[in-house]
């Protein structure tokens, strides 16, 4: 497979570097191993080697195309929340139209990056280094990454697992082979290997390094969110009440909550508030000018628009409305996101998992046992957004819709409306500040998956005939 294998020759070489830093050079460059014949994790001999990989690993996960910008992006843009305006730098244009070709680069991208945090994760996870807290810690981290990382994979080229677990899902690669070009595993094969590694990482982490790193409650909190993907209700009730309860987590108030947002790296430490997990960017490790921050921000490219629907879901009492403003772009009304406001010097980190999400998770999957519960899961969250608001009193149906439009206000550019309309198996009912012919997309649509990239099918025989539909 050609991105997987260029993948495993650009990590042995960062890593190379790295065991540098901690191994002799005595001996002779001719002496040593080619790359070929070395895996990458075989130079991951110490808990000090182990560290300095799984830095690189967090790294990767900056990618432009994963966590950096286009996932979020791509999460409300092929939903409802996000539109391109009509004064643009051209960015995800032909996804606003839902009209993204198989030669998609930002597709390539989300696929090339992803495997590249997954073989760095490997190398971790296949390891030497034994015995210590903290080198448990390091594997279990790698562990939770790596199943975040085919997570939102899954998610983006594949149907959802609520359709057909036993459709064309994406490769599993958990082991190093440079000589690979496996096809694609099932859907429901790969939310198994997601499940076997958060297992892993919940029982081998017992640190709290703080959001910037994975923890054991925030693997929790992501084993919860796969879960409710599935549409495993109790398992992800259990899993939402383990974070909810054990982990000392609260979720951030209504009198913090846009200072949450405008500090560039808001509460990230260890005092547990709000973030269970964020992709951290600061003054010198970000993206600068492709960062998720500048394709939202007025002072950016600002391109991206909160949908005039969504705006009006907004009271004027809640909190939520302060991170949007209405105003005029390309002549024409707009309403823009000041959820990113930090795009000099020291960058907004992306958001993953927080507290807020784990209570919708908890209220909806509550709602098939216990209403009373699933009312007050979600009241905890819509009453501090919105402190003159006294709670939902709504049943059945209306409920479920109550719910997952909180989780829509809540998560709002966050990149998790598209997703979730997917595993609904919901139509996209776009607003009119879409283009005409994309406003209603209907369920099942081809262009609802992303294409496998083109150079890929080219270079693996094993895969050429998977392509998504419609490609």
């Amino acid at each position: 497979m050609k991105i997987i294998k260029t993948n495993h020759i650009v990590i042995a070489m960062a890593l190379g570097v790295a065991v540098t830093t901690f191994s002799s050079c005595k001996k002779e460059f001719l002496d040593l191993e080619p790359y070929t014949s070395l895996p990458a994790a075989s130079a991951i001999t110490t808990e000090a080697d182990m560290q300095v990989a799984l830095r690189g690993t967090y790294a990767g996960m900056r990618g432009v195309d994963i966590f950096g910008r286009s996932g979020p992006v791509l999460g409300d843009l092929l939903g409802d929340n996000v539109y391109q305006s009509v004064q643009n730098s051209n960015r995800y244009t032909l996804y606003n139209r839902f009209e993204q070709p198989v030669t998609d680069g930002n597709a390539d991208g989300m696929w090339a990056q992803s495997y590249s945090v997954i073989l760095r994760a490997n190398n971790i996870i296949a390891s030497a280094p034994t015995g210590t807290p903290a080198i448990d810690q390091y594997r279990g981290e790698a562990h939770a990454i790596r199943a975040l990382m085919y997570f939102n994979l899954v998610r983006f080229f594949a149907k959802p697992y609520t359709d057909d677990p036993g459709a064309l899902g994406v490769p599993l690669v958990t082991s190093y082979d440079i000589n690979s070009k496996p096809g694609r595993n099932t859907v429901g094969e790969v939310y198994t290997q997601i499940l076997s590694d958060l297992s892993e990482a919940y029982n081998k982490m017992t640190l709290s390094p703080g959001s910037l790193q994975f923890s054991k409650y925030a693997a929790k909190a992501l084993e919860a969110k796969v879960h409710l993907t599935m549409g495993n209700m109790a398992a992800a009730r259990t899993a939402a009440l383990d974070v909810i309860n054990n982990s000392g987590y609260s979720v951030v108030t209504a009198a913090n909550y846009i200072a949450y947002w405008r500090n560039p790296a808001p509460l990230a430490g260890t005092n547990k508030t709000e973030t269970l997990f964020e992709v951290t960017m600061d003054a010198v490790g970000n993206l600068a000018f492709d960062a998720l921050g500048y394709i939202y921000n007025q002072q950016g490219y600002g391109d991206m628009l909160l949908a005039d629907d969504l705006y009006a879901l907004f009271t004027d009492t809640d909190v939520r409305k302060g991170l949007y403003s209405a105003g005029t772009r390309g002549g024409l009304p707009a309403v823009f996101v000041n959820k990113y406001t930090n795009i000099q010097t020291d960058r907004d980190d992306t958001k993953v998992l927080r507290m807020s999400e784990v209570y919708l998770i908890a209220a909806e999957a509550s709602l098939s046992t216990n209403e009373t519960e699933a009312r007050d899961f979600l009241n905890f969250i819509a009453t501090r957004r919105d402190p003159s608001f006294t709670g939902y009193t709504s049943t059945g149906a209306a409920l479920l819709e109550d719910i997952l439009t909180e989780r829509r206000k809540e998560l709002a550019t966050e990149g998790d409306r598209f997703h979730d309309l997917n595993r609904l198996k919901r139509p996209i009912v776009r607003s009119a500040n879409f283009p005409a012919n994309a406003r209603n997309i209907p369920y099942p649509f081809d262009k609802r998956l992303l294409p496998i990239p083109q150079r890929e099918t080219d270079a693996n025989p094993n895969i050429k005939s998977q392509q998504n539909p419609g490609y």
